[in-house]
């Protein structure tokens, strides 16, 4: 269940109350694909950096280790040992991302394994059942991820089956929440929105997947190549469309500057890859924007990361250190980069409902932005 607390101009404050516990909105997902956060982050680290919520890849899973063995175990949250939320996306975007390795039919996708090559079939029932075998407190909707710069008829087409797949999803996860040896028979099932950047298909589809009743809405296929400035768009004119007593998902979103964005134009929940991708090659986020530690101007530099910042780095280490294990190849360098970031990210989602709670959002995003371009501006002195 959704609780709206409050809201500032269509930025939203609220709680979703989950089997596995009460998220607190806007929040960000830490993103685990394959059960764990690459970077050597384990999952008492999750506890220590203020995680939310871990997000879990259902591909990925399926093909390696597999849903059927982690039933076995008890599902995700006791085979990871987690006990707060886990939304599992549904594998539609490996059918954007694997392109090369698929055919999609009415009743589903046709893959071949990025692993080995072994022939997968998955359409929106198998996605419900593998999800339920992991026992997610959240299930994604199985749905194609169309191009951005796929033809309009096309998007068409893919959105209509989409909104098809939904309402299987929908009687699946029905009818395997009503199993008696189903692990969490209280699982959740977001819809997801498509569209490509045609605004038009975005919002009759939004009117269409809002009157199905799910437990929450996401808004897919963005972040896949089109400017900041057209997701901004199609994020501004699909979100009323969708309800406003109910979660919006944003996936794969993004850039600090992109979450405050997108906070202030109504979305609750956020995931990207960015801050552990980023703080594995060493690019760290800053209330002052990002830094580079493989900078050679940090050798010799004994201040942490980012000073005043509580993360596991930054308590201990010093910039010198963390750059010296990093370009050393050392695994520990990696994963105390990962850990600033990852704790940057869900700090900075902390900041964002300490400000709505304040009716004070729109002052708090001006001053972050700015802080995040200081450390673009040019140095006068070496001109």
């Amino acid at each position: 269940m959704y609780k709206l607390i409050k809201q500032e101009g269509r930025a939203k404050r609220g709680e979703f109350h989950t089997v596995h516990g009460v998220i607190q909105t806007p929040v960000f997902m830490n993103v685990g694909t394959v059960a764990a956060i690459k970077g050597a982050v384990s999952t008492q680290d999750l506890y220590e950096i203020k995680t939310q919520v871990e997000l879990s890849n259902t591909y990925h899973l399926h093909v390696r280790t597999g849903d059927k063995l982690i039933k076995q175990f008890g599902g995700l949250h006791k085979f990871m040992v987690w006990n707060k939320p886990i939304l599992t996306d549904s594998g539609g975007f490996q059918v954007f991302s694997l392109a090369g390795l698929r055919k999609i039919k009415e009743e589903g996708v046709y893959f071949n394994s990025h692993i080995d090559g072994h022939k997968i079939f998955m359409g929106p029932e198998e996605s419900m059942q593998i999800q339920s075998n992991l026992a997610s407190t959240i299930a994604m909707a199985f749905d194609e991820c169309p191009s951005s710069v796929a033809e309009r008829k096309y998007i068409q087409a893919s959105v209509e089956r989409t909104t098809r797949w939904l309402h299987r999803c929908k009687k699946e996860m029905s009818r395997l929440n009503a199993l008696e040896d189903t692990i969490n028979k209280k699982q959740m099932l977001f819809g997801i929105n498509q569209g490509g950047t045609f605004e038009d298909i975005r919002i009759e589809h939004a009117k269409i997947i809002s009157e199905l009743d799910m437990d929450g809405y996401a808004i897919g296929g963005l972040a896949v190549g089109e400017s900041h400035s057209e997701m901004y768009r199609i994020i501004e004119e699909t979100v009323p469309y969708l309800p406003v007593d109910k979660p919006t998902y944003l996936m794969g979103v993004g850039t600090p500057a992109n979450i405050l964005e997108a906070v202030e134009r109504g979305v609750d929940f956020f995931d990207c890859v960015y801050p552990s991708r980023n703080g594995r090659h060493g690019h760290l986020y800053t209330r002052k924007g990002k830094i580079n530690l493989f900078n050679v101007k940090y050798e010799l530099d004994e201040k942490p990361i980012e000073e005043g910042c509580q993360c596991p780095a930054c308590r201990t280490y010093s910039r010198a250190y963390i750059r010296h294990l990093l370009k050393a190849k050392e695994m520990l360098g990696m994963r105390l980069c990962v850990l600033h970031n990852l704790y940057f990210y869900n700090t900075m989602m902390e900041e964002i409902r300490q400000a709505l709670d304040e009716g004070r959002f729109i002052e708090y995003k001006k001053a972050k932005l700015e802080g995040f371009l200081e450390n673009d501006k040019p140095n006068i002195t070496s001109f």
